[in-house]
């Protein structure tokens, strides 16, 4: 079998998406499916020439939009050599394209939604909804009703996309995402990560790893750890992550004004070892988040033994919750300051008891193996 992947950027500051395929193409190379990737890069960028994945960049791309006239004639060209083609996202181009070049023929296509169909956008960006209803019916509406399935990473996602338009005809499917197993050098890498950032040397780490966004909830864990903070001097908040919409400022300001700057570190993005050296200095991971329907960075933590501090509005939180793999509540301030206080409650045979409970939910739920099978059976079993 051969796949293409179709998404607009294999940047990794663009989050999970990309991620994502890295880990399932990884996967699936093993199983002896060949993946390929198309994308609206330029040849010269960087992250296109570092990929392990052979990667075809036929941008750069114009506009917001992300719109290439060569991908069409590229699609039509190359339809062929490929048993399903896969669109990564919603909202730009490559999915128009996918459908312009590839509806009503031999080659199936499949979309993942990642989230973007989420109510939350629709409630919270009004405006911006109202637009993508003037491009829904003629575009966007007709990508997913000829997808031969659209994917959900979640059941709570499935059932969210529901809620945004009322003219939705979607053949769906679920399939979780998922992650490898992290590094198992734990105290090198906990050395190395510690030696580049000394000050966090014996502290305990409350880790927010992803990017900076509104929707994540960066200001409700500042706010909630202003709240907690004096319950112990050596808490620290990490934040790390690519801030794209210019926000950090405004949070660094906040947490001034809050009297807690000392005990924030802002990185950058993290990657490779220094991601997984931060992961395991770290006691816990929080992500307060207003929408995510997965959450890589949250599986991540999991496979390294790190209880979670989230909201219900990560689309897994009900496994986590079950298996009791961390804290669970509402996306407000007061749910952020409770998921902090039950942690900091919790006696040290108890939070090992919770930590063990961790790296259960993740090979039950999350390993990328079980992810990479299922999103084959989805293509083998609708492509006959």
């Amino acid at each position: 079998m051969k796949i293409l992947r179709l998404i607009s950027s294999v940047d990794p500051k663009n989050g999970g998406p990309i991620e994502g395929v890295k880990q399932l193409s990884a996967i699936h190379r093993s199983m002896g499916v060949e993946v390929e990737i198309c994308s609206l890069d330029s040849s010269e960028d960087e992250w296109v020439q570092n990929s392990e994945i052979k990667i075809y960049a036929i941008g750069p791309s114009i506009s917001n939009y992300e719109y290439s006239p060569r991908l069409v004639p590229w699609l039509k060209a190359h339809a062929d050599e490929y048993d399903a083609v896969i669109v990564q996202g919603l909202w730009q181009y490559v999915g128009f394209a996918a459908w312009h070049a590839l509806a009503g023929t031999s080659t199936p296509y499949f979309v993942f939604t990642h989230g973007m169909l989420d109510p939350w956008f629709k409630n919270n960006y009004p405006l911006k909804h109202l637009k993508k209803w003037l491009y829904w019916p003629w575009a966007e509406y007709r990508v997913l009703r000829d997808a031969r399935r659209v994917i959900f990473t979640s059941e709570e996602e499935r059932l969210l996309a529901r809620e945004s338009f009322y003219l939705y005809k979607v053949k769906e499917a679920v399939t979780n995402y998922g992650v490898e197993n992290p590094p198992a050098d734990k105290d090198g890498l906990t050395t190395k990560f510690l030696n580049i950032y000394p000050k966090l040397q014996g502290k305990r780490i409350a880790l927010y790893l992803s990017r900076i966004h509104e929707k994540k909830g960066c200001d409700l864990l500042i706010e909630a750890f202003a709240k907690i903070s004096h319950l112990d001097e050596n808490l620290l908040l990490v934040i790390a992550g690519p801030d794209q919409t210019g926000w950090v400022p405004k949070l660094k300001a906040h947490a001034e004004l809050l009297g807690i700057s000392q005990r924030i570190t802002w990185l950058e993005m993290l990657q490779d070892d220094m991601k997984w050296g931060a992961f395991y200095a770290a006691e816990v991971f929080c992500l307060p988040s207003h929408q995510e329907n997965f959450g890589i960075v949250v599986a991540e933590a999991l496979a390294c033994g790190k209880p979670v501090l989230i909201s219900n509005k990560v689309n897994i939180w009900r496994e986590i919750e079950a298996d009791g793999a961390g804290f669970v509540a509402d996306d407000t301030l007061a749910g952020t300051i409770i998921n902090f206080e039950r942690w900091l409650q919790l006696d040290s045979e108890s939070f090992q008891s919770m930590k063990n409970k961790t790296k259960i939910c993740f090979a039950n739920h999350f390993h990328v193996r079980r992810a990479a099978e299922r999103l084959i059976e989805i293509i083998q079993g609708d492509a006959k």
